[in-house]
């Protein structure tokens, strides 16, 4: 057996997937289920109980998968103390992200981190808030950066930073040069949001209701970028974050209203997989965020 079995064969229970497991590591689905049966030959004994129809471990299964985690948590702690007594900062970053944050809020700090490291690839994806969770509970990718963080019990959740939500119009629009503007009176306004799962468009919808308004947006899209070119041509306005929007401010193509006697703000957090074993690049990187390591637990 090489580490390398251990490492599929986690991914499998972790993921309950062979397809997943198979993308994971960069082979095929019948070479994972190959993978696993000969695991089994070499132990002897049964590790997936194959006659149920959702995946599941025998207690046998369970027992390999938890010495596997061990296994391989030494190796990873290992490597990157080799790493670390070279004074070697390199390898490969992986960051799943919501939109917003990986277009408005993380290219500077990328930019920054790959002046100072160049060794270093950084990789990253664009996904749903749900998806950006997933990942980092499948070890899909190192890092995740989402609004809103919610807690989980193997994610570790280190708050980032506060972004406002302001309200946009396009230039012509009547609340175009009012300044600031009273949540309620946004009431007879036509309004584009976010699709309902969205964390954001639920913080929005949760001011609505604190103001008792009831408003159905006239359109619901699954980013912002779309969002904003909707208000850019007159479709209706929207509460997004002002991070968002600081390129077409500047251009004048989109008016930026603040709201009276409240801000509004968004948390942003980055996500990291509970016990996972931080090599100097991603420490690095960590330290680039501006984030407090110590509180980053390897338990």
């Amino acid at each position: 057996m090489q580490i390398e079995n251990f490492k599929i064969f986690a991914d499998l229970v972790e993921t309950k997937s062979f397809s997943k497991a198979a993308k994971l590591n960069g082979i095929t689905q019948s070479a994972v289920s190959q993978q696993a049966r000969a695991m089994e030959r070499h132990f002897k004994t049964l590790l997936i109980d194959r006659s149920q129809k959702q995946f599941q471990l025998t207690r046998e299964g369970y027992r390999v998968y938890e010495s596997a985690k061990e296994m391989l948590h030494t190796y990873d702690k290992l490597m990157c103390e080799l790493q670390e007594m070279k004074k070697v900062i390199s390898g490969t970053i992986r960051i799943s992200t919501i939109y917003s944050i990986g277009l408005h809020e993380l290219p500077p700090f990328i930019k920054k981190f790959l002046h100072d490291f160049p060794s270093v690839n950084v990789r990253v994806e664009y996904r749903r808030s749900n998806l950006v969770y997933e990942d980092i509970l499948h070890n899909a990718v190192d890092f995740g950066l989402v609004a809103f963080p919610v807690k989980q019990r193997q994610i570790e959740v280190l708050p980032f930073r506060n972004d406002h939500l302001v309200l946009i119009t396009p230039p012509g629009h009547p609340l175009a040069k009012r300044g600031e503007i009273d949540v309620k009176e946004l009431g007879a306004q036509k309004f584009i949001g976010f699709d309902p799962d969205i964390p954001t468009r639920k913080a929005v919808d949760q001011i609505f209701r604190e103001h008792k308004l009831e408003i159905e947006p006239v359109m619901e899209f699954d980013n912002i970028e779309t969002v904003k070119r909707a208000v850019e041509i007159d479709h209706g306005i929207a509460i997004v974050p002002q991070a968002t929007v600081a390129q077409e401010v500047k251009q004048g193509s989109l008016v930026m209203l603040h709201f009276k006697g409240r801000a509004f703000t968004r948390p942003l957090a980055i996500l990291h997989r509970k016990g996972r074993v931080l090599t100097p690049a991603m420490k690095k990187f960590v330290e680039i965020l501006g984030l407090d390591l110590p509180e980053m637990r390897e338990s």
